[in-house]
């Protein structure tokens, strides 16, 4: 999938097998292959055959130039298995020896897979994402060519993009190969003329090499073209950079004197957007400038985060070197703010260090709406300062409040699952920006893989989705029944008494906004089915049309999935057309529960409807953070 996408985006299809391990290969997995051999008119398949991508495996008799190698799913480890079920269309088609092409089934397969893709590349086009991008993976120079080829790709689709570039690691590489140690206090570092000088050198040096390899451009296609000729051979990409960023010396902070290393200041929003509106990436260095005319050192993510707030940006997305995990190590694929803000609480209370850090980062006042301030810790040290390099923990007082034009994350060994970069997530939604994705970026194509595909591959910290949504409590019963009401005079739901409702009252989901509800549904679980019920969905009329229904449905979504649910079912009469636009479709009666059956009022003649759901690995932990 990732192979064809991006093919499709220079519009090179000719080959129609593609030979690639992926990632699952580097990683030296034992994989079992089915060979495909070539007769004189089709590719048929043949024996069964034992790869080792480590080399020691060899796979016997006959095989075609180019093969697509399919990994057997229970062999990968849970993440490359999310990415396995994604079908690839290069080995959806095949041709003939007389050049004429043999359709398979898996072309319905790549059929499927752009169809249930359009509505996200739609979806995206316009908006404007900020990616961020450590020094630890830009490191790999695989793995930079393949982000820079996502994101020409995303560009291509219709998406303005800001690029930030980290090059902590590189500058401290520079620094110990002069004999010198790069040091930190908390997560700024302290830029003195040597580290400047690196710091200098490594930004000019990824920033030539990013827009080199942006200026690529497409390749050109052996398949036929339609249009014009004379774009086969047009130029890479439009790559803007420049003094965007206006920063401030940090100073001297607790008898600690930063040096160069700098603020921000203010980001140049305005200048910014005229580049993305003329077509152009726009890549943003960690080197801001003074109104003195000094070059300062400052953090990318905190540059990052100023960016994603100025612009008002519909996504910030930050790459890692792996993945957020819970405590189970199962991956958390969503938050809300709410929700996020406890798993805040939950690590930052482990220890002082922690505590420590998030106030130093976030503020005083974010540590006691945590009630945090109250903790008792074994020590309660403050402002304490050690190298990076030792691998300890190093905090100071100061913290991003004394600005207030981003969040800076770096310096810091992490012990306490990204709790630095799930605080700056906070900060940045609650600052305007919609979406946070945190993403493994040693992934490949793992941005393609969270925006275009259903359930993302990272973890996603959402400022409006689910905004006001709850479980209903005993006091939501009267407000509860004026919502319903209406739809059950009108015959569009089934009526219910209010014992009925009130006993329950505990599946039920509601939509608050000042104080009033405006919308609900409940949620029935047939858990040894593994399938749940959505019904009494209710939307006030003067709220519909305004996505309240949407986010509704996709809630209990997740709720059901998170309670390992494969699909949910319901049963409707004259709200069909609604459910089938998002992703139901019609079912026989015997599909259903049969303790579900047994109580169906079928003199109301209602249909069937059903939507398949993703079950996600959930600790029972997890499930209570999350619901």
């Amino acid at each position: 999938m990732l192979a064809s996408i991006r093919e499709h985006q220079s519009i090179i299809a000719s080959l129609p097998i593609d030979f690639s391990c992926r990632r699952a290969a580097s990683q030296g997995l034992a994989m079992d292959q089915r060979a495909l051999a070539m007769d004189r008119q089709s590719w048929v398949f043949t024996k069964q055959v034992n790869c080792s991508c480590g080399g020691g495996g060899r796979a016997t008799g006959s095989l075609p130039s180019r093969l697509h190698w399919l990994p057997s799913p229970n062999k990968l480890p849970p993440i490359a298995r999310s990415v396995r079920r994604l079908p690839s269309p290069l080995a959806a088609a095949a041709v003939n020896t007389n050049g004429s092409c043999v359709v398979r089934e898996n072309h319905r397969d790549y059929v499927h897979w752009f169809r249930e893709a359009w509505p996200y590349i739609q979806g995206h086009r316009g908006s404007t994402f900020v990616i961020v991008v450590p020094g630890e993976i830009l490191a790999k120079r695989e793995t930079l060519d393949n982000i820079l080829q996502d994101v020409s790709l995303l560009h291509g689709l219709g998406i303005q993009i800001v690029l930030v570039p980290g090059v902590r690691v590189q500058i401290d590489d520079l620094l110990r190969e002069r004999g010198r140690e790069p040091r930190y206090v908390g997560a700024y570092r302290i830029t003195d003329a040597h580290a400047l000088d690196a710091s200098m050198e490594a930004a000019g040096k990824l920033r030539v090499e990013i827009e080199a390899k942006l200026s690529r451009g497409p390749s050109i296609p052996v398949l036929r073209r339609h249009g014009e000729n004379g774009r086969w051979h047009e130029s890479g990409l439009g790559v803007a950079s420049g003094n965007f960023l206006s920063a401030k010396r940090r100073g001297v902070v607790n008898g600690v004197d930063f040096g160069a290393t700098g603020e921000v200041k203010k980001i140049d929003a305005e200048r910014i957007k005229e580049r993305l509106d003329k077509n152009c990436i726009v890549l943003m260095s960690n080197l801001g400038y003074s109104s003195t005319g000094e070059v300062l050192n400052c953090n990318t993510y905190e540059v990052a985060t100023a960016c994603a707030v100025a612009l008002q940006a519909d996504k910030l997305l930050c790459l890692l070197d792996s993945p957020v995990l819970d405590e189970n190590g199962f991956l958390i694929r969503f938050m809300t703010l709410p929700r996020a803000d406890q798993l805040i609480r939950q690590r930052a209370s482990q220890s002082y260090i922690a505590a420590d850090y998030v106030k130093a980062l976030a503020g005083s006042s974010y540590v006691k709406s945590l009630g945090l301030a109250d903790v008792p810790f074994p020590n309660e040290r403050r402002g304490f300062y050690v190298s990076a390099s030792t691998g300890d923990l190093a905090l100071s007082e100061e913290n991003y409040d004394s600005c207030g034009k981003g969040f800076a994350v770096g310096g810091l060994v992490r012990t306490q699952g990204y709790l630095s970069e799930l605080t700056a997530s906070v900060h940045v939604c609650r600052a305007g920006v919609r979406r946070v994705h945190l993403l493994d970026g040693t992934i490949e194509g793992a941005l393609l893989l969270e925006l275009y595909t259903r359930d993302g591959i990272g973890t996603m910290i959402a400022s409006d989705m689910y905004e006001g949504i709850r479980c209903a409590t005993k006091d939501d019963l009267q407000d509860v029944e004026k919502l319903l009401r209406p739809l059950e005079e009108s015959g569009i739901l089934v009526k219910r008494s209010r014992e009925k409702l009130r006993g329950e009252l505990e599946h039920y989901v509601v939509v608050e906004r000042e104080g009033s509800l405006i919308a609900c549904c409940a949620l029935y679980p047939f858990l040894k089915d593994k399938c749940a019920e959505v019904g009494a969905f209710a939307v006030s009329p003067e709220c519909r049309g305004h996505g309240q229904g949407d986010s509704l449905l996709d809630y209990v979504e997740q709720k059901a999935a998170a309670m390992d649910c494969q699909y949910l079912f319901l049963l409707t009469t004259r709200a069909a057309d609604w459910f089938v636009s998002r992703g139901f479709f019609q079912c026989p009666l015997e599909q259903l529960p049969a303790a579900r059956r047994s109580g169906i009022d079928f003199t109301r003649g209602s249909k069937y409807y059903m939507k398949s759901l993703q079950p996600r690995p959930c600790s029972s932990a997890q499930l209570a953070l999350q619901f």
